[in-house]
């Protein structure tokens, strides 16, 4: 079956309107909220970013994900991503293993280098060092997992020697996924050492998704990793609306969420018509009614053969009250057919 989530990155909008931004804490309040709403209503899946700019509130996955796990007793919750790259393996091991047993077996992690410049200058990384730092720590976290007592030497980190990693998750618990944002190299890393991979499928025709999943798996079958291991998701921006002028009328909020906010700075501008564009059957932008947004999610697992997929709920500084709703009519009107249809349907799509 088709597992469905719903995600936050936790941007810190300015609210459309009043012209203020939100605080941290009315953010983080409002995240745990969509969290908890999310297991009531039945939905499989929690995913949580982290990023270290005042343009969002949420740093430390972890720490937001025990308040999640304190309040839930069934929903699996992860990272989206966890920026490996700037961060000690053993220490992210540790937060996330505490976060395994404290919720009965629920975490996960999924690893990712950062679209982001901040963090490295923040830690001390060299950008140009990403991918390498990626790579090495990926495979320590990997370690850690495995082995109680570790005995380990690279390049960035001091070594190990029989060092014991306690606490430990919970046996069998703790999956790692590796996040790729469409880089070939990420998609062939991940099905080289054969982990699950989430792919950010942001924009763009499903084909260009496509070309990634088969470089993964293709990779995987190389490395001698059986299909049913190469498990792939996907993450997208999300509205369910309660109908095609409701999704239409939220292009505000996307554009704000999207749009540079400095001169020359990261973003992009999405105009009315290619925000409509994005909607369309074949392209990535998961807004619409729940009949559109069933389409779209069963062409993408058609497509694709998805595992996964996450639904970013909560972008743009869209109000609480209407972030909730489409939690709701994801849950009732889509997760109900979309189920149905992906029961008994292989999970690897045929070349």
């Amino acid at each position: 079956m088709l597992e469905l989530g719903v995600l936050s990155l936790s941007d810190r909008q300015v609210r459309l309107g009043t012209g203020e931004r939100v605080g941290h804490g009315e953010r983080l309040d409002e995240i745990v909220g969509h969290a908890t709403l999310a297991e009531r209503v039945g939905l499989d899946l929690f995913a949580l970013g982290e990023h270290h700019t005042l343009d969002f509130a949420v740093s430390s996955p972890a720490v937001v994900l025990a308040a999640v796990a304190a309040r839930t007793s069934r929903i699996r919750l992860t990272s989206a991503v966890t920026v490996l790259p700037i961060l000690d393996p053993v220490r992210l091991y540790q937060d996330f293993a505490t976060l395994d047993l404290l919720s009965h077996g629920r975490a996960e992690i999924i690893a990712g280098r950062s679209a982001y410049a901040e963090p490295f200058e923040m830690f001390g990384e060299h950008l140009a060092d990403a991918d390498a730092l990626f790579d090495e720590k990926l495979r320590l976290l990997l370690a850690l997992r495995e082995r109680e007592r570790v005995t380990w030497r690279g390049r960035f980190r001091p070594p190990l020697t029989d060092a014991p990693i306690t606490p430990r998750a919970e046996p069998g618990s703790l999956p790692v996924w590796v996040g790729v944002g469409g880089s070939p190299t990420s998609a062939e890393r991940a099905g080289r050492l054969g982990l699950p991979m989430v792919l950010g499928y942001i924009g763009g025709p499903l084909s260009h998704a496509r070309r990634a999943v088969d470089l993964y798996r293709e990779a995987g079958e190389r490395a001698g990793h059986p299909a049913e291991r190469l498990k792939v998701g996907i993450s997208t921006h999300f509205y369910a609306a309660a109908s095609e002028q409701d999704a239409r009328d939220v292009h505000p909020y996307y554009y704000e969420y999207l749009r540079p906010k400095t001169p020359g700075g990261r973003g992009f501008v999405v105009s009315a018509e290619a925000f409509a564009d994005g909607m369309r059957r074949g392209n990535a932008i998961m807004i619409g009614t729940p009949a559109q947004l069933v389409e779209k999610i069963l062409d993408a697992h058609q497509t694709l053969g998805l595992d996964r997929f996450y639904g970013q709920i909560d972008w743009g500084g869209l109000p609480r009250e209407q972030v909730a709703e489409s939690i709701h009519r994801f849950a009732e009107a889509v997760a109900p057919v979309v189920r149905t249809h992906t029961d008994s349907q292989p999970s690897v799509a045929t070349r």
